[in-house]
């Protein structure tokens, strides 16, 4: 991988920018974006998609070659909005139009074993690991890492999908079983204090920036809540995440938002997996930050000078999952704003999320119980 700065989109004219992908990240990413004068097309094969309103959108399939012609013409840039896009569909769009992040951050990002082994590459602490491709595979990555462990599904697990925590023996056979047929990844299972990520942002020039750490909260397997900035950050741990999230950029060359979750473990921290994307963890920073990662993400592929990272005070995200929530009292809560991604609400589906803001971590104390008055937050 080459740390040179990469080369800004080719000015064309165009303020039109690709998204493949009309989810909820499309639709926040057009939302920072067309106050600066962009417009945007989405790549989207399901109808009534959260980003629909805000651009163009050519409902098809990421695999069918005459839609993505039709969706790369014209363009400035394309980026994407979430790792499960088919690389051989952004190596096709790149042949005639910018891509960022470039395909070769999503090719790592959509592998857990690429992204540990890039991790091991650069010296970046991780738990310990074992690729698994057969039942002896298995048990030998079992043998050398011992139990309690987790088996990860390499490609396609997100919000705790494709995941079963193995404990004692008895546990492998049902677990291979329900795994078995695609690449697994065996890891030991790691006693951490909590769960960390840092946010940062490189821009078309090379310059990087980092948001605060955010601390994770995770429930089920989905993120239910993000503080920012996460308390008890010494200036070594601050250090230390921007380092790993540095190392990461430049050797990917990547450019736009990357997140990097941090188990912060006894030993310091080890690094959990990566979004080459905006991400979840860090929609805090839409109302805690001067310039959010949605916007930075949009600066930094269209070559525009990166926004400052700096906090407005103490943040907590909440995201809203499965029923509808009242829009009148929660933003009634002082500090309080509401997003909401469209989506009709079903068990375990993201709908939405708050974004809670104080000038003290008193204040936000105070107005989370307030929150939680009118928001059942075991439940968001």
């Amino acid at each position: 991988m080459s740390s040179a700065p990469p080369a800004g989109p080719t000015p064309s004219g165009s303020n039109l920018i690709g998204v493949v992908g009309g989810g909820q990240l499309g639709r926040m990413l057009a939302l920072a974006g067309i106050p600066l004068g962009f417009r945007f097309r989405f790549l989207e094969p399901a109808s009534g998609c959260p980003a629909c309103d805000l651009g163009e959108v050519i409902r098809a399939d990421y695999h069918d070659a005459e839609a993505l012609a039709a969706f790369g013409r014209g363009l400035l840039v394309v980026t994407y909005e979430f790792e499960n896009v088919p690389a051989a569909a952004l190596e096709t769009l790149a042949a005639g139009v910018p891509v960022f992040p470039p395909p070769a951050s999503l090719a790592i990002g959509q592998d857990r074993l690429r992204e540990k082994e890039a991790f091991a590459r650069l010296g970046i602490p991780t738990a310990e690991f074992r690729a698994v491709d057969d039942r002896l595979g298995l048990d030998a990555a079992i043998q050398a890492i011992g139990l309690p462990a987790v088996l990860k599904t390499r490609q396609l697990g997100y919000d705790g999908k494709g995941q079963r925590v193995l404990r004692e023996p008895s546990e492998v056979g049902p677990a291979w079983e329900a795994m078995r047929g695609v690449p697994l990844l065996l890891e030991a299972f790691v006693k951490f204090r909590r769960e960390l990520s840092v946010v940062c942002v490189r821009g078309a020039q090379g310059g990087v920036v980092h948001y605060p750490l955010g601390e994770n909260v995770h429930q089920d397997g989905i993120l239910r809540t993000t503080r920012a900035p996460a308390a008890g950050v010494s200036d070594r741990m601050k250090k230390d995440a921007e380092a790993i999230g540095t190392a990461l950029l430049k050797d990917f060359g990547h450019v736009g938002v990357l997140a990097v979750e941090l188990f912060d473990a006894e030993a310091g921290f080890l690094a959990n997996e990566i979004a080459p994307r905006v991400h979840n963890s860090g929609h805090w920073t839409q109302d805690g930050a001067v310039t959010s990662q949605f916007e930075n993400h949009i600066r930094a592929i269209t070559g525009l000078p990166l926004g400052s990272p700096e906090v407005r005070g103490w943040s907590v995200m909440v995201n809203l999952v499965g029923d509808a929530p009242d829009p009148a009292r929660i933003v009634g809560v002082p500090g309080a704003h509401l997003h909401l991604y469209g989506k009709k609400p079903r068990p375990g589906r993201k709908i939405g999320h708050v974004n809670l803001v104080a000038p003290s971590p008193e204040g936000l104390e105070m107005r989370l119980a307030l929150l939680g008055e009118v928001l059942p937050l075991d439940r968001a």
